[in-house]
């Protein structure tokens, strides 16, 4: 009889509960969050074991790989679709979501998560790492600007290579300690743009080294941080059967609630990658404004943005993008142009 393991894992210890095919319990207990010691928790137990299922987090590249080398069947589930299943319970616990998960994975009420190769999880950290120090580096630059108005400084637009001597050309004549203090700042902002200007030379040699982003860089709009950034976020254009539902799944899509003769459409759902759609809509907001060669996607992004407006116009260009940046690395082909039409 195979048996179905639900695990609700935490950062110390994960909670185990064991059921068979009729749903009975037939184990509980916790082991550490490790997976080799949760592998040999379970073989020690004996039974022949069914799935072994557990939410997505951020310990789940971790634990499948871990899961995977044991060789037992694993999968990861939908974070989101479990906690509305688990939220049925009175009582929330550890042991509870553990009996709850079990409990999916023998019924089937669960969606399995794909599981990122490696090279997609290393790339999405060097695009984490940069988005971080670009963060903090607006940080810095703002609160140095702010700092400024004190003393009637307002600098007007200079740039990251710039903006450290314009600064020092106003407070190299204040108080010691002040400049001491603007001083700092400023360091702490030139070491930012140095490392910052490091991780773009390495994914500008990626991506000359990547097949699939030198395709997508052939899209006007597209630079090599969106590309990249799709590449890491997509990482199998296979697990998708029908590219237009690229554009859900980065939350670019309204949501809908339809009951009854009620019937509203919302606004977009937001879900998946924030970083990602954020920069799809900027390359949206490109195509429309500041792109020069004639495309048809141009075209059609212009003319809804004369009956939408700007901002609906770059989410609308922004997810058509999504969809044919899945359909250009499905097929291997470069961005069509099209032909205008003769007026």
């Amino acid at each position: 009889m195979k048996h179905y393991i639900g695990l609700d894992v935490a950062m110390k210890r994960t909670f185990i509960c064991i059921i068979d095919e009729a749903g009975k319990i037939v184990h509980e207990g916790s082991e550490k969050t490790d997976p080799h010691l949760l592998a040999d928790y379970l073989q020690k137990i004996g039974l022949e074991i069914g799935f072994v299922g557990f939410e997505s987090g951020s310990l789940s590249h971790y634990l499948l790989n871990g899961f995977k080398e044991r060789g037992l069947p694993v999968v990861c589930m939908d974070a989101r679709k479990m906690n509305a299943i688990l939220s049925l319970k009175i009582n929330k616990t550890d042991k509870n979501d553990a009996r709850g998960i079990a409990e999916a994975l023998r019924s089937g009420m669960f969606t399995r998560v794909h599981h990122k190769d490696q090279e997609a999880v290393d790339r999405g950290v060097i695009l984490v790492a940069r988005r971080t120090m670009v963060n903090q580096r607006t940080q810095l630059k703002n609160c140095v600007r702010g700092l400024l108005k004190s003393y009637g400084v307002r600098l007007g637009s200079v740039g990251a290579s710039r903006f450290s001597k314009a600064v020092e050309n106003y407070v190299n004549q204040l108080d010691p300690t002040v400049y001491l203090s603007f001083k700092a700042l400023l360091n702490a902002f030139d070491h930012l743009t140095d490392e910052i200007e490091k991780l773009d030379r390495k994914l500008l040699e990626m991506a000359s080294r990547d097949k699939d982003v030198s395709l997508l860089l052939t899209i006007p709009g597209i630079g090599v941080i969106t590309a990249i950034t799709y590449k890491a976020e997509i990482f199998d254009p296979s697990r998708f059967s029908d590219s237009r539902s690229v554009g859900a799944y980065l939350g670019m899509t309204p949501k809908q609630y339809s009951s009854g003769d009620t019937q509203i459409q919302g606004k977009v759902s937001k879900c998946g990658s924030n970083e990602l759609r954020s920069l799809l809509v900027e390359a949206g907001l490109v195509v429309i404004t500041r792109t020069k060669k004639w495309s048809k996607l141009k075209a059609w992004g212009m003319k809804l943005m004369r009956k939408k407006g700007t901002k609906k116009a770059a989410l609308a260009v922004g997810r058509k993008l999504a969809v044919i940046m899945h359909r250009m690395l499905i097929e291997q082909k470069e961005f069509v142009f099209g032909e205008q039409k003769a007026a």
